[in-house]
């Protein structure tokens, strides 16, 4: 037992001086936000994290002012602008997690603060927030609410960090670099930088551009899902071409943010645009934007100018956008050579061309799916086979444009005897025609064609080699075999 006593002995003899070690440590660096007043206060800190509401940050020579809003961040001040939301979200994040690496200095001379560049600091944060309750409530509770100002100074060039104070709190303190890198923002980097805002096809109905090498003018369809061109000619419009040029344009990136004055726009000759474009959303002002080109000490330069309302913003944007929405005709007509809904086709013709009879298969008025083969020699249809050539009628697309309004068909080998397909509803009405003519001379793998718009399309020939001719190329076999319903010998 006299061992086991001494170590008892020797560990309660070592005990109070442990104990009198572990209470000489000094305290773990704070947050750069506190939850709690500076002085010490009775009881455990607040648990919840700070919901942030207002920013006010003096960087840059500039100061910016941030509230938050149920639709996100948005500058306030000096211009009213969307802000950027990484950015504000990188700043947000060092407030709310980010700690002081050390204390440098717990009463500073002046000429400390001089030495850390705290005297003259080259950033302020000042941050409003608020603790929420259990309910995530509490953002007008006076006691929750809580406020702080940071002020950053020099970085350390021993460990790239950088001095701190806080105010209400005289101690200077060393902060990780990246404390530097997102709270030393000015104007600019704190703002959004796709200014032109959501370009959505949804949400548009018409657009008019005019540009250096192309103008035209679309127009949403009755239906709400279609565009047809108006200018410079009348046909199909690509949506799925449109909505990629939007979306492009769009996000263009502003390079600056010029000042906004009349004098300003005519020096960068936005009153004599390169390309002014026109969008007319369902609801709400049309958008205007006007681009136009410059030189900046024989540098060229490009300036977009958007529009809405009483609201204005102009931005120095990279060459690219000049040439984003200047595309042709070609580009931005419909491709596709049939357009028809495919629910509501009932019964399709296939001529061989000649003399020779159609191919004909239908499915029930009242929605059935099972096609049948209809004729002399009918019968229930090869489904999934006829299932593949409608959905192959529908995506078939153009390789090439030819002649517009063509006025004679019959040049290119398209007659109503030749090969073709024709689809039709429930009461009979067509819905849409292929006419298939000659090969395109020298592109031996083309045929001329002509479908739902007023243009000559050339199709590759491999796309409609297998349409049915006969009416055995879409039947099903009889059960038992193809000799099942043969007279025995």
């Amino acid at each position: 037992m006299r061992p086991f006593a001494g170590v008892l002995l020797g560990f309660v003899a070592v005990w109070p001086l442990a104990c009198s070690r572990e209470a000489e440590k000094p305290p773990p660096p704070p947050r750069l936000f506190a939850t709690e007043p500076v002085e010490a206060v009775r009881g455990p800190a607040p648990s919840a994290a700070p919901v942030f509401t207002h920013l006010t940050v003096k960087a840059r020579g500039a100061t910016t002012e941030l509230e938050h809003t149920p639709e996100g961040w948005r500058l306030v001040a000096p211009v009213e602008a969307k802000a950027d939301p990484y950015a504000v979200e990188a700043l947000v994040q060092q407030l709310t997690s980010a700690k002081f690496k050390a204390t440098v200095n717990a009463s500073p001379s002046d000429a400390d603060l001089r030495k850390y560049g705290l005297a003259s600091p080259a950033f302020t944060v000042t941050a409003r927030a608020y603790l929420p309750d259990s309910n995530g409530e509490g953002a007008d509770t006076p006691a929750r609410q809580r406020t702080v100002t940071l002020a950053g100074g020099d970085e350390n060039p021993f460990d790239g960090s950088v001095y701190v104070r806080r105010e209400g709190d005289a101690t200077v303190y060393a902060a990780d670099g990246a404390v530097r890198y997102s709270l030393d923002k000015g104007p600019f980097e704190l703002r959004a930088k796709e200014f032109l805002g959501p370009l959505d096809v949804a949400s548009l109905q018409s657009i008019e551009v005019t540009a250096k090498g192309h103008a035209y003018v679309l127009t949403r369809e009755v239906d709400g899902k279609a565009w047809r061109m108006d200018k410079p000619e009348k046909t199909r419009a690509n949506a799925g071409r449109l909505a990629e040029l939007l979306k492009e344009f769009a996000g263009q990136q502003a390079l600056s943010f010029p000042e906004d004055t009349a004098a300003q726009r005519k020096a960068l000759g936005l009153d004599t645009p390169v390309v002014d474009a026109r969008f007319v959303p369902s609801s709400g002002e049309p958008i205007r934007v006007r681009l136009a080109q410059g030189t900046r000490e024989g540098t060229p330069t490009v300036h977009a100018l958007r529009e809405q309302g009483t609201q204005a913003t102009l931005a120095e944007v990279d060459a690219r956008a000049l040439t984003t929405l200047d595309v042709g005709v070609q580009e931005l007509k419909d491709r596709r050579v049939l357009a028809f809904p495919r629910e509501a086709v009932r019964r399709m013709e296939f001529h061989p061309g000649g003399k020779a009879a159609p191919v004909v298969v239908s499915r029930g008025a009242e929605g059935g799916d099972a096609w049948k083969v209809e004729g002399p020699d009918g019968g229930r249809a090869l489904h999934f086979r006829v299932v593949k050539l409608l959905g192959r009628l529908e995506t078939l697309r153009a390789a090439a444009f030819g002649e517009a309004n063509v006025k004679r068909w019959e040049r290119y080998g398209i007659r109503d005897a030749f090969r073709g397909v024709v689809l039709r509803d429930a009461e009979g009405r067509e819905l849409a025609r292929l006419w298939l003519g000659d090969a395109v001379p020298g592109e031996e793998e083309r045929l001329y064609a002509r479908g739902s718009g007023p243009d000559l399309v050339e199709l590759s020939a491999s796309a409609v080699e297998d349409l049915p001719t006969h009416a055995a190329d879409l039947q099903e076999a009889p059960p038992g075999g193809p000799d099942a319903g043969a007279p025995a010998p």
